[in-house]
């Protein structure tokens, strides 16, 4: 560094600099040899001296051509030296290539040059939309005719003009080498037939030729003057396309890198003479200190050094201004740089001490805004910085300027203040960028800027297919058909010194935008037309020097800029990678240099609050804050998936909630938050720390509006949906108003209600919801209420942002263009229905942005739509948008399967978002039944329920397929229409889509089987159970009522009255679990109708079951537990009552409780009795309460108890329960061999005492006043009658009348009393057909049904009523179950048979009146087996029969009832409850219920009646093939027989093959190893297309051809584990992992597919000579452009875009001791095998996507290798060998558990790898306090890195440890699965949720 270039200033700058930047000099440090630039005239001519070259100048003869005012007074000696380089190679001859970074000063040497020697220029800036005839001629029209016209290389090179071309690495390849030959030769053949030759060989022409010959014969001269200057980036340095070889090597290169540190500095000092020394070397020293060559290792963007000039302005005015402040604004590096990159530029910061922005105060708000005096087009601006009051001069519009703060739209922050007063800095030296999120306000800011300094606004949407001709010129043709160029709005501000502002910089390509870098820079501009664009200051020197008019310069096409032009651009923040320094910028260096960048940073909560009590001032203050809270929450989280949720959040979001909310005060903010982030699509991740954020910072009451009855109306011209109403409107024409079929449902008419809401305030809407759920129906019908006229578009892939506004045709020669809905709806004021917006590119519909927030739109044809009725009649072309133009637009859901753009996420920012799903169930139904009044209900139940199961599933990931309420309407039509078609050949019009994925119509088949929907079953596949014939019946007796006058058959029994005493009620919790009802009628039809498990342990035991109505409740023991559900098996409802009863203390005390059904009004609650303990409680299955109803003691006190009276060995006190009549809520209680009955009234509170002289056994409610009583010693029966009054007195006496039993003599078989047990006597009588029925004989009488241990069953006639004797007629049993011996079920018997002691409490006998059916539960050792199963065939595996007795058709049967799965260990306790496995219970008229002793609940039909009924719906359901007409099918037959199976030949270009027989591995084939094809011995896969035959033609094939490919698959099959080193007995053991995990691994598959699915999507590509005509071309192609099409293909990247990596993967398992220890209690370590074996398995051939490995922990260690990411298992034998180390491990490794400390490895090791995304699951048991691993230590683990994604995946759990682990980590971070079916559903959580992170980031 020369010392005497800071000879002059400070001491202390120059030593610190010098030692830090010596390195970075270069060239000697500034050893330069000293040039001056000398311009001589003379009479001959000028002539300019650079050192000892000399050039003499020429006159030229187009001056306005020739640069001006870019040749400053002193001219650095670098400049110097670049320029006399140029003059050397200019007068060689030779053309240059000026290469170096971004930045103008390329440029400037090149225009410096041009200036000093006074040459014309033609200058081309390239992109990457240039094209052959930008470059050499291009058509045009005139006068009907086509001529070509020279372009800018042409003209050059024949008026012996400079070519400049700028931007060379932005050009497509294959573009610039035309130019190749013009610059090695000089020559080049024209379109129009010229040929441009060198001059030296056309002057040697023309000694031979006279000029006019050359002329005829189109020959043309290149002038020696032409030359050619290229201005280019280093590639691959920066990004770009390299040149091609043979265009470099025409050209000679000139590094022109950044100034020496000393002539910049030198060029700051003269900027800001006023600003210390020490502090311009200190920015310099830090802006070449990002220059540099270690800076750009880190992935640091250069600096832009040519920034400093403005920046050094700025300073001067505002020294106390803070140095990092103004380093931010030339290099935001807070915004564009992730952490790492952000700590090393502060690092140099802090090195050169200019980390002072706390010291420093930055200005606080702008006080004044005034014209100033003397200057034109300027502004006066007062701001107030640290205390002080600065004023100073910016550019201003022409408009009237407004105050700071005297608008009411925008309400000023201390933050905007500070923003705007910032913007005024930076506005004095050069254009500026705001950068920050969606919603925050940058075009608010932006528009209260310009509106502060009087400029009118021109607001550019940009998007990325936008092309250099959308930026600068269009073409168009004239009324007379020639063909213009209309100059876009960007040049129109330029003109006018409008404030341009463009919209979406981060959007737009890099290539495109580069072309307004000239403009940026210098403000000169060349347009396709060939009009310039220059300064104003340079067209007014040029008009002086050329002493023209501006008439004449603008016939010379020169045309000013205007000095107060500027241009404001927004952009949203550059996605930054963490681990990376920068990211997938756009913000690029080039694009760097371009602006000083200001951030809009989200509002503080203060002022947010402020700005939305100043918008919406009548806004709930507290929903306010709670909104708030919520968002600053989110924004302020770490987790990132919580982050992602705050872009939903914007402030923009937050207002239009705030209004909804002060219009509506009752609206729950939780909904709304819902609603504006589409929570119902979001994945559950995000959802679920959703919900978790809106817990803790809103309290609000509902997340959803309440199921009220919203009603649809229009009364007086007005509609009312709700609580909302709006006026119908009164449109010109009612045409286009829909019209469409709409059934209302509550679901949609909230959504429509929602939607009135928006639409009052004047929001345009946004439907997302996925397909066939009702979008267009919702839409149609809301504009059918509102009689609004309604436009439609629908939008495609192919939808350009052309198309969208304008559709462009050809008449007559002249391009006309039609209006698209869109204008025509802004125009006419109709409402404009956007279907299908997902489809179309973000990029393209991001232009309906300006259209919704500034009211403005530009149209292809120069048209303008504007908002503001005034502004759009004063100008000429614009279109006044109505005011009652609406917008309505629909969009599926993000995400696979729609593979959609995220319309939502893009723009879902400045629409009011409705989410639209499938109707709830009951609305669904109520909706189908609408669409198909004559479809049974029950078809309909099951459509809505399997379909609803279906939806879910695709929610969980476990299918694609979004099955939709579309399809359901589409079946039930269908059916409504042809009621003779069956249901499962119906439903194949929605599921033959997936009848060739095996697995996906698995999965159907399965879930349509467990609603009933009997796919695959044929009508004759009824297996009801065999008949027998019951025994005659017979009349065996008469029962006499001894008649009153008899003192000994007459007995009164006192009784007395009490209340109850009441203790409680205590509150238990009423837990809920989903109930997996499953249809028991899928493929077969038994009387079994549908069966489900209750969730209970296998130590529970089932004591009893009864019904009220349709509701089944079951209460067990150990510990008590009452389960209550309804019988369609929607969800089981549990009370445990652990804490109520005391505990089983050594298994003595075995309580057996029974539970009774109340009636109204208590329904819903139920009385449970223990019979030992005589405990009655009262729970309410709603609330929770639990009562204890204490009854009153007996008159006869029992002895006390001893203390430990349940460990005693004495016969227990038992006590039962009479419930018949419990639906009029009494009931009876009494105890065994007492003499009392006890009444209990629950509804009065009372209890009945009655006395009685007997001893009791059993009690049977014959009638509601009369009981039946059985007494213990002598079996004789009683009959109580109650109440009567006696003469004696008033107190209440109940009258007891012997019962006598008489057999009739001459009848056989009589018993006598005493002789069978009674085990049922009906509470009510037979119908009398019924009765006539039993009987054979017509009769009408009183009766009862019994049934006891020796008959089917019995009935007495005349009992309980009439006094005569009372005919007993029975059916009578060959051999009484109490003789049938224990073994004579034989193996079959029950699991407990010779385990039963004592009485059974249950006898498991019910009667069905109206059925006329008695039923028994039997154990099989009572059942005649033989009688039922054909000799040779073995009985089924039974817990019990229904023995079914039929009283009418005289038949009985036994149906079997299917063993349990699991029977509790205590057998003894289980034998007293009942004789068999299974408690029955009656369920309506004609079914039953049972529970077995694995808590498995089935329900059955057994009466005759309803089972026909069910048959006949069964067979309407499955329907009639032969009824059906014939139809076309699409699946082909091959009409090829198969032989014999082989293999087949092998293609060594494995070629795809289909079809045929001679090649292996092809696809639809026959006889050959392949996919998809019959015959074949196995499967073979050789990575093509899969054409799969139909199941048809494949069961064809002949059994013994199917033998021999059998045969041949096994020799096969044998041969690949020969190959593999694999046994037979390894192939099975690996198979049993395998084949458990097949279906996840399908599924798992699925979403890895869904990964990347849109990333093979092709693009148009432009500018091609074949394909379909671009619409943007169609006046290229009338004047004869080639390049006129465009065509579907694969883009190349992008170049210079960084490279693709594999998302990283790393599975972490528990292979400790424990696993191994509680894999016998939960399965836990084979869960983990099974995992490891899924991923394994899953990830094969997906190593391009994913890289992953397996490491293992346990005592041992916590880095077990298991599998390697760079040798992943390749084979089965391979996958097997890990799966065996892991099981090996688990039994003989150390106890144990290194979980935290290989988290925390595995996190730290993946940060240190480069990869797409970074995943660490951790597979592990809950199993974390027994080595005193704290919770919150493994959730500070998990969340250690942001760059890692860490989930942990509980799969064993002692108890509920893996629920209460789950809570404690964050949200959204730890799983449970005890099945491994479920872990695919959590992947795919995993990789949804960080793909919202990273999509929001």
């Amino acid at each position: 560094m020369p010392s005497q270039v800071f000879c002059n200033r400070t001491a202390a700058a120059s030593g610190r600099v010098r030692n830090v930047l010596a390195a970075l000099l270069g060239r000697n440090g500034g050893m330069w040899r000293t040039h001056e630039v000398k311009c001589v005239s003379t009479s001959s001519g000028d002539t300019v001296n650079i050192g000892e070259i000399s050039y003499k100048v020429k006159v030229p003869r187009s001056p306005e051509l020739v640069p001006v005012k870019h040749v400053s007074d002193s001219l650095p000696q670098a400049v110097i030296q670049h320029l006399r380089w140029l003059m050397q190679k200019d007068l060689l001859g030779q053309d240059v290539f000026l290469i170096g970074p971004p930045g103008p000063l390329r440029r400037s040497i090149a225009m410096q040059y041009l200036e000093l020697t006074k040459r014309e220029v033609e200058y081309v800036a390239l992109s990457r939309d240039t094209t052959e005839s930008d470059l050499k001629q291009r058509r045009e029209i005139r006068s009907g005719t086509a001529y070509y016209l020279d372009q800018c290389a042409v003209r050059a090179a024949t008026e012996g003009r400079v070519l400049v071309l700028e931007g060379l690495e932005k050009a497509e390849r294959n573009v610039l080498p035309v130019l190749n030959n013009l610059l090695e030769n000089r020559e080049m053949q024209l379109e129009d037939g010229r040929f441009l030759m060198a001059a030296g060989r056309y002057d040697k022409l023309l000694q031979k030729h006279s000029k006019e010959e050359l002329e005829s014969r189109k020959i043309v001269r290149v002038s020696e003057e032409f030359r050619v200057i290229a201005l280019g980036l280093p590639v691959p340095k920066y990004k770009g396309s390299p040149l091609d070889p043979p265009l470099r090597s025409r050209f000679q290169s000139r590094d022109v890198s950044y100034l020496p540190f000393k002539d910049q500095l030198e060029l700051l000092y003269a900027a800001g003479p006023n600003i210390p020394a020490e502090r311009l070397s200190q920015l310099l020293s830090l802006a070449t200190t990002l220059c540099s060559q270690e800076s750009s290792n880190l992935g640091l963007p250069d600096f832009p050094v040519d920034n400093l000039l403005p920046a050094v302005r700025v300073l001067s005015t505002f020294p106390m201004m803070s140095s990092q402040q103004l380093v931010s604004r030339l290099y935001p590096y807070e915004s564009m740089l992730a952490d790492e990159g952000r700590a090393a530029v502060e690092g140099v910061l802090r090195r050169f001490e200019l980390l002072d922005a706390h010291h420093q105060a930055a200005p606080s708000a702008v006080l004044t805004v005034s014209s100033a005096r003397d200057t034109r087009g300027h502004a006066e601006v007062k701001l107030r910085v640290a205390g002080k009051d600065v004023t100073f001069q910016v550019p201003a519009g022409t408009q009237e300027r407004g105050l700071p703060d005297s608008r009411h739209a925008f309400i000023s922050t201390p933050g905007h203040a500070q923003l705007i007063a910032e913007m005024m800095q930076s506005h004095m030296a050069k254009d500026m960028c705001l950068i920050g999120p969606k919603g925050c306000g940058k075009s608010v800011i932006a528009r209260e800027f310009a509106e502060m300094l009087g400029y009118s606004t021109e607001p550019i949407m940009l998007y990325q297919d936008m092309t250099a001709r959308d930026l600068l010129q269009q073409r168009y043709t004239l009324p007379n058909g020639d063909t213009a160029w209309r100059p876009s709005p960007l040049v129109t501000a330029a003109i006018e010194g409008k404030l341009l502002l463009l919209d979406g910089v981060h959007r737009v390509n890099l290539g495109t935008l580069a072309v307004l870098s000239r403009l940026l820079h210098d403000r000169e501009l060349d347009l396709y037309d060939g009009t310039r664009l220059l300064r104003w200051d340079k067209y007014q020197t040029l008009k002086e020097q050329l002493q023209l008019s501006d008439q004449q310069l603008q016939e010379r096409s020169i045309l000013p800029i205007h000095p107060s032009f500027r241009v404001l651009a927004l952009a949203e923040p550059p996605v930054t990678c963490a681990g990376t320094s920068g990211g997938q910028q756009w913000l690029s260096p080039e694009l760097l240099t371009m602006f000083l960048y200001h951030t809009v940073t989200p509002l503080a909560k203060a002022e947010e609050m402020s700005l939305i009590r100043g918008l919406v001032p009548s806004v709930p203050k507290e929903a306010a804050e709670n909104l708030l809270d919520l968002t600053h929450s989110l924004r302020q989280t770490n987790d990132l998936t919580a982050q992602s949720l705050a872009s939903y959040l914007s402030t923009r979001k937050l207002l239009r909630i705030c209004r909804r909310l002060s219009r509506f005060p009752g609206e729950s903010i939780t909904h709304a938050v819902h609603k504006a982030c589409l929570s119902r699509f979001l994945p559950s991740l995000a959802r679920a720390a959703l919900e978790r954020s809106l817990a803790g910072c809103v309290q609000d009451s509902a997340g959803t509006p309440g199921s009220r009855e919203l009603r649809c109306m229009v009364k007086d011209g007005v509609l009312t949906i709700g609580d909302v109403s709006a006026p119908v409107y009164k449109p010109n024409e009612d045409i286009k108003v829909p019209d469409t079929l709409f059934y209302d449902n509550p679901q949609h008419m909230m959504v429509m209600e929602d939607m009135l809401k928006d639409f009052l305030f004047g929001e345009h809407l946004l439907l997302v919801g996925n397909q066939g759920v009702g979008k267009n129906k919702i839409v149609d019908r809301f504009l059918h209420l509102l009689n609004r006229p309604r436009e439609y578009l629908q939008l495609h892939r192919d939808t350009t942002v052309q198309t969208l506004t304008l559709q462009p045709s050809v008449r007559n020669g002249i391009i006309i263009y039609e209006d698209s809905p869109l204008v025509k709806a802004a125009t006419l004021g109709h409402v404009l229905v956007i279907d299908e917006a997902d489809k179309a590119p973000t990029n393209v519909t991001c232009i309906l942005k300006t259209l919704v927030e500034s009211g403005e739109m530009i149209l292809a044809d120069g048209r303008r739509i504007i908002s503001e009725p005034r502004h759009a009649t004063a100008k000429p072309g614009t279109i006044a948008m109505h005011q009652d133009f609406r917008m309505l637009v629909l969009a599926n859901r993000p995400g696979f399967p729609f593979l959609g753009n995220d319309f939502f996420g893009a723009l879902g920012d400045i629409f009011s978002c409705h989410a639209v799903d499938n109707p709830k169930p009951e609305a669904e139904l109520a909706m189908l039944k609408q669409y198909g009044p004559d479809v049974p209900d029950a078809t309909l139940q099951r459509l809505v329920a399997a379909f609803g199961e279906l939806r879910s599933m695709a929610d969980q990931g476990t299918i694609t397929y979004p099955y939709s309420t579309r399809e359901v309407v589409n079946i039930v039509k269908h059916l409504q229409k042809f009621p003779d078609e069956g249901l499962s050949n119906v439903l194949r019009n929605v599921f033959d889509f997936d009848s060739y994925n095996r697995d996906m119509r698995e999965v159907l088949t399965e879930t349509l089987h467990k609603h009933g929907i009997p796919v695959g079953a044929t009508p004759g596949a009824v297996h009801l159970a065999k008949e027998l014939l019951l025994p005659e019946v017979k009349m065996t007796g008469y029962w006499t009522l001894n008649r009153a006058g008899s003192s000994h058959s007459r007995r009164l029994c006192p009784n007395e009255t009490h209340p109850i005493e009441v203790k409680g009620p205590a509150f238990l919790r009423v837990q809920r679990y989903p109930c997996s009802r499953r249809e028991s009628r899928a493929l077969t039809f038994t009387e079994e109708r549908a069966h489900w498990q209750i969730p209970m342990n296998e130590v529970n035991i089932i004591c009893d079951v009864t019904t009220r109505n349709d509701c089944i409740y079951v209460a067990t023991c150990n510990p008590v537990s009452l389960y209550c559900m309804e019988k369609d098996g929607r969800a089981i409802r549990c009370m445990e009552l652990y804490d109520v009863f005391p505990g089983t203390i050594g298994g003595v005390w075995q309580p057996l409780v029974t539970v009774a059904a109340l009636g109204s009004p208590l329904d819903g609650q139920v009385v449970l009795h223990e019979e030992q303990s005589n405990t009655v409680l009262h729970l309410d299955l709603e609330t929770g309460a639990v009562r204890r109803l204490i009854l009153p003691l007996d008159g006869e006190r029992p002895a006390p108890r001893a203390p430990g009276w349940w460990g005693s060995k004495e016969q227990q006190v038992e006590y039962k329960m009479c419930h018949d009549f419990v639906h009029k809520n009494w009931l009876l209680f009494y105890q065994e061999d007492g003499r009392q009955l006890k009444v209990l009234d629950v509804l009065e509170g009372q209890v009945h005492s009655i006395a009685l002289p007997i001893s009791l056994k059993s009690v049977f409610l014959v009638a509601e006043d009369r009981w039946l009583l059985v007494e213990s010693n002598t079996n004789a029966k009683f009959l109580l009658t109650k109440p009567t009054r006696t003469a004696a007195g008033d107190s209440t006496v109940c009258q007891l009348q012997s019962v006598s039993e008489d057999s009739v003599r001459s009848g056989h078989g009589a018993t006598s009393a005493g002789a069978s047990v009674l085990h049922m006597m009906s509470c009510e009588e037979l119908p009398h057909e019924n009765l006539s029925a039993a009987v054979e004989q017509k009769i009408v009488s009183p009766n009862r049904v019994l049934a006891d241990s020796g008959s089917f069953a019995r009935i007495v006639v005349g009992f309980p009523e009439l006094m005569s004797p009372n005919e007993v007629y029975s059916f009578q049993r060959d051999v009484g179950l109490s003789v049938t011996g224990s073994g004579d079920g034989g193996p079959h018997a029950s699991l407990r048979g010779a385990l039963r002691s004592g009485t059974v409490k249950r006898h498991n006998c019910i009667s069905l009146l109206s059925a006329n059916q008695v039923i028994r539960a039997l154990p099989p050792n009572k059942v005649p087996l033989k009688d039922i199963y054909p000799k040779g065939v073995t009985p089924p595996m039974t817990a019990a029969y229904l023995e079914v007795a039929d009283l009418s058709s005289k038949r009985v049967k036994y149906i079997p009832v299917p063993r349990s799965m699991t029977v509790s260990p205590y057998t003894s306790w289980l034998s007293k409850v009942s004789d068999s496995d299974v408690l029955v219970a009656p369920l309506g008229p004609g079914g039953v219920v049972t529970v077995d002793t694995g808590g498995h609940i089935r329900l059955w039909e057994t009466g005759l009646d309803t089972l026909q009924r069910s048959l006949m719906e069964w067979r309407n359901m499955i329907g009639v093939d032969e009824r059906r007409p014939a139809q076309i099918t699409v699946q082909k037959d091959s009409n090829m027989d198969v032989s014999a199976p082989k293999h087949g030949k092998s293609d060594p270009m494995n070629s795809p093959h289909v079809g045929g027989n001679m090649w292996a591995g092809g696809t639809g084939g026959r006889d050959t190893a392949g996919l998809g094809g019959k015959g074949g011995p196995y499967r073979l896969d050789a990575g093509h297309k899969v054409f799969q035959v139909s199941q048809a033609e494949k069961d064809a094939v002949p059994e013994d051809v199917r033998r021999a490919a059998r045969e041949m698959a096994d020799q096969a099959f044998k041969a690949r584990l020969k190959e593999i080193e694999m046994s037979e007995f390894d192939a099975a053991a690996y198979e049993r992992f395998s084949a458990a995990v097949r279906r996840p691994v399908q599924a798992l598959r699925i979403i890895l597919d869904s990964l990347q699915a849109k990333g093979t999507e092709r693009r148009w590509m432009k500018n091609q000579p074949l394909g379909e005509l671009d619409d943007a071309k169609i006046i290229d192609g009338l004047v004869g452009e080639r390049t006129i099409y465009k065509r579907r293909g694969e883009l190349d990247p992008e170049p210079g875009s960084p490279q693709l990596k594999p998302k990283r993967l790393r599975v972490l398992v528990d292979v400790s001791g424990s696993m191994y220890r509680f894999n016998g209690v939960d399965g836990r370590l084979e869960r983990c095998v099974e995992a490891v074996c899924m991923v394994m398995e899953a990830l094969e051939n997906y190593q391009h996507k994913f890289k992953y490995d397996v490491v293992g922990h346990s005592g041992d260690g916590c880095d077990i290798e298991l599998v390697r990411a760079d040798k992943v298992p390749k084979n089965n034998k391979q996958r097997l060998q890990v799966l065996k180390t892991m099981h090996a491990h688990a039994q003989f490794c150390m106890s144990g558990d290194a979980t935290l400390q290989g988290t925390d490895a595995s996190i730290k090791e993946l940060a240190r790898e480069e990869a797409d995304e970074r995943f660490v699951v951790v597979l592990s048991d809950a199993n974390l306090e027994r080595y005193g691993i704290q919770p919150e230590r493994f959730a500070q683990v998990l969340t250690s890195d942001p760059r890692v994604s860490a989930f942990a995946i509980f799969i064993g759990s002692l108890g509920d440890q893996a629920e209460r682990l789950q809570k404690t980590l964050p949200a959204g971070r730890s799983f449970v699965a005890m099945d491994t079916k479920k872990i695919p559903q959590i992947l795919q959580q995993i990789f949804t949720s960080t793909m919202l992170s990273s999509a929001s980031a």
